[in-house]
């Protein structure tokens, strides 16, 4: 087994995607002969200069590996200035191994100020500079502070970091059934209410064409929102559920449940984990459309409408809901995107393509 390391920073709570996203991704790559590796630069617990000199002495069976970077800003900064993330790179470059870094966050966090937001996009594009490869879950075209004609990017989609070997949902029912629509995860205050304000006028709407749904709300941030969600959803006739943080197959076992996910936590892109994890599952999925829609999470089976449009979002849901074969159609189009570009088997022969032996790899960072 070739062996890669993925070196992670201080864990997210209370659920870690980054973790979640290497696990599943080690377990895609076996099947190839490579063995992946987590590791942790746990700066949080040890400190720096403790955590550096951890890391020296582990390097040191590293030379000529890839070791894989997992970025994001508050992974390596307790309150996002990850500047410390260039001497991580540098005791990797000394020890010989080869750097890779998987952008969870390829710009400077959203609202993070003009400081902080400033030191984050140094500290990314510095990375840039000094990795050997630069894996991006959005396309290139779509990285505005990319160079061009660079050969070290590369664009690899993320899979769904929920267990998938659960039988699927079968084709949408029309059986007078009650209709089950999933929202997965919502934003940090004060986004959360102008997504449960959203996500309330499209149930809405829907109710006055379908009078059996069920609202499913699961999740990161649905807990925390309860509430509120109450609150907004007092006077319209339909089922509403809450079952706050779950495992990995519970939420594979509410998806292979439900007949459509709704997907409000900004404009869809690539880079939306809950929205793959629904196309994983073979669902229609209505959401805000941006900027960063595009290839390949366009491919799978999306009602899209304009961003914050909330009229536009309850037309297409009812829409949706109420047309057996738009639902099937979509349906079909989610599990083919899933299959093409999604899977992690996918996902895994791009990554070793990608991380190709040492004697091919052509490009070396600038020193």
């Amino acid at each position: 087994m070739k062996p890669v390391i993925a070196l992670l920073g201080r864990p997210d709570t209370p659920s870690d995607g980054v973790q979640d996203y290497c696990e599943f991704l080690g377990r895609a790559l076996e099947s190839h002969g490579t063995e992946l590796t987590i590791t942790r630069f746990d700066w949080f617990q040890d400190g720096w200069i403790r955590a550096l000199a951890k890391l020296r002495q582990a390097a040191r069976q590293w030379r000529g590996k890839w070791v894989i970077l997992q970025y994001t800003a508050l992974a390596w900064s307790r309150h996002g200035f990850p500047v410390g993330l260039l001497l991580v790179l540098a005791v990797l470059r000394h020890s010989g191994a080869r750097c890779a870094i998987v952008y969870h966050e390829p710009y400077r966090q959203e609202g993070s100020g003009r400081l902080r937001g400033s030191c984050q996009g140094y500290v990314i594009r510095k990375m840039y500079h000094h990795a050997h490869k630069a894996i991006f879950p959005d396309p290139l075209e779509t990285i505005g502070w990319l160079p061009k004609n660079e050969t070290k990017a590369a664009f690899i989609p993320i899979g769904a970091n929920v267990t998938t070997n659960i039988a699927r949902a079968a084709n949408p029912r029309n059986d007078g059934s009650v209709k089950t629509i999933a929202l997965f995860c919502l934003s940090r205050p004060p986004n959360a209410s102008i997504e449960i304000e959203d996500i309330s006028h499209a149930a809405r709407s829907a109710a006055e064409k379908s009078p059996r749904l069920r609202f499913v709300f699961f999740g990161r941030g649905t807990s925390e929102a309860k509430e509120e969600i109450q609150s907004a959803f007092r006077a319209i006739p339909v089922e509403v559920s809450f079952l706050g943080l779950i495992q990995s197959n519970e939420i594979g076992r509410i998806l292979a449940q439900s007949d459509v996910m709704l997907c409000v936590r900004g404009a869809i892109t690539p880079r939306r984990g809950s929205a793959i994890a629904g196309i994983a599952f073979g669902l229609p999925i209505v959401a805000y459309q941006g900027v960063g829609t595009g290839f390949p999470i366009t491919e799978a089976g999306l009602e899209l409408v304009t961003y914050r449009d909330k009229q536009a979002l309850g037309r297409a849901l009812c829409n949706v809901i109420a047309d057996e074969r738009l639902r099937q159609d979509l349906g079909r189009r989610s599990r083919r995107a899933h299959e093409d570009y999604f899977s992690w088997e996918k996902i895994a022969e791009r990554f070793v393509k990608e991380l190709s032996p040492i004697e091919r790899c052509s490009h070396h960072p600038r020193r």
